[in-house]
């Protein structure tokens, strides 16, 4: 696998991977089974398959959250090198954000709803940065997790009001084996809130109404920022202390 940091010598790499189908897996890095699975999907349909690591400093609230967001670089390059992945992109802040961050992309709808009530400004920085990546890159799929919902909604959004010549493609949550959906914030939680969270999406699975859902939650102590049934999904955002879970399940 190459590793690529700067953006100029990813464009040289890019002109000559013209007429090639390019798969991207964009990430956040503390990869996951749930991110390689991604990687397989784009192996499977493209002739090569990049992805990228960039914790994007504009997307966070808290900047406690941002320095706490758990950083493997050599772990995560060990894992995609045997995914067979073909090229790591790998910028510095200052690559991405050469204006400071004074052009900024926002939508006004979707956005301002559930993940964007709660974190004010997140999917400016999300979006801003995705679109960034997918002008770099020029994938000609690029895959998104659906446990990330309303950003999947976005990013489809995005991508068909700018015109851009690229596919996204769902792929469905990955879980572990007692249903938690797999995060890279899960690393944070310490065994026994592990053990507890195991409650979020059994009770999102449940016949359950939402008041009802938060009701149980909140005795379980968690702290429900929302339980929510929307775009044909039941969408949930916890706290546990201070580690932050979203998930969501298809409605019944």
């Amino acid at each position: 696998m190459n590793i690529v940091t700067e953006i100029s010598e990813w464009q040289r790499i890019r002109k000559n991977l013209a007429g090639e189908t390019v798969g991207f897996v964009p990430t956040m890095g503390n990869l996951h089974a749930g991110h390689m699975s991604l990687c397989r999907h784009a192996r499977t349909e493209n002739a090569i398959v990049v992805a990228s690591i960039f914790v994007n400093p504009m997307q966070f609230n808290q900047a406690s959250d941002f320095e706490l967001y758990p950083r493997t670089v050599e772990q995560d390059a060990a894992l995609l090198t045997a995914e067979h992945v073909d090229y790591l992109f790998l910028p510095a802040a200052k690559e991405i954000y050469p204006d400071d961050y004074q052009i900024q992309l926002t939508e006004n709808t979707v956005s301002l709803e559930l993940e964007g009530l709660h974190r004010p400004g997140h999917f400016n920085g999300m979006l801003t940065v995705v679109l960034k990546l997918l002008n770099l890159i020029q994938p000609t799929r690029a895959y998104f997790g659906e446990k990330d919902y309303q950003q999947l909604l976005l990013i489809k959004k995005m991508v068909s009001a700018l015109f851009l010549p690229l596919d996204i493609v769902a792929c469905e949550t990955v879980r572990a084996e007692d249903g938690l959906a797999l995060s890279s914030r899960n690393t944070r939680l310490n065994a026994v809130q592990r053990q507890k969270a195991v409650d979020f999406p059994k009770l999102l699975n449940s016949v359950m109404q939402p008041e009802k859902i938060t009701e149980q939650l909140e005795a379980l102590g968690f702290k429900v920022d929302y339980i929510a049934d929307q775009w044909q999904r039941r969408l949930g955002a916890v706290w546990l202390d201070e580690v932050r879970l979203i998930d969501n399940v298809p409605l019944k």
